[in-house]
């Protein structure tokens, strides 16, 4: 397989998620190519800074997500959550950028990811699969701002739930 065939391939061999089949049952086969669910979630906005937009997210376990961290507001954020971080698998964190009118891959990271900071103006796509259900209520932005409260303190929370 080459560098760029595996971009939308979950390749976890024999033992990894499976694609869900009716009722939520495994159906037993691995995701197929292709077959992910795109999510956006605006970690602020020019008309509300210190919120995530939707600010609840639903997923459901065994399903290829990316999800789309994009940043309209002036200030940087972050996406934590540790409770979310501990039920997903990570395929990878691409960063990315529009050069020329063409999106372009800028860094790419795999492994464990427990927070994402997104600056002004930019975003970060995070390929993932859930593999355990919840419903999670530490997703924030814990950045200081100005004037000394956290993002946390502004309102910056939501919440992730998993089936």
């Amino acid at each position: 397989m080459s560098p760029r065939e595996d971009d939308h391939a979950c390749n976890f061999g024999d033992r990894g998620p499976r694609s869900r089949g009716p009722a939520g049952r495994s159906g037993g086969r691995p995701i197929p190519p292709g077959s992910d669910i795109e999510v956006t979630v605006d970690l602020g906005t020019p008309e509300t800074p210190f919120g995530f937009s939707p600010n609840r997210i639903e997923l459901e376990t065994g399903k290829l997500y990316k999800l789309v961290l994009r940043n309209r507001s002036e200030l940087p954020h972050y996406f934590t959550s540790h409770e979310f971080s501990s039920r997903v698998f990570t395929r990878k964190v691409q960063v990315v950028a529009t050069v020329g009118g063409r999106k372009e891959t800028l860094a790419e990271f795999k492994g464990a990811i427990r927070e994402i900071e997104v600056y002004p103006g930019h975003s970060a796509e995070w390929w993932l699969v859930p593999v355990a259900t919840g419903r999670l209520t530490d997703l924030q932005c814990g950045i200081r701002d100005k004037d000394g409260k956290t993002h946390v303190e502004h309102g910056m929370v939501g919440e992730i739930v998993i089936r």
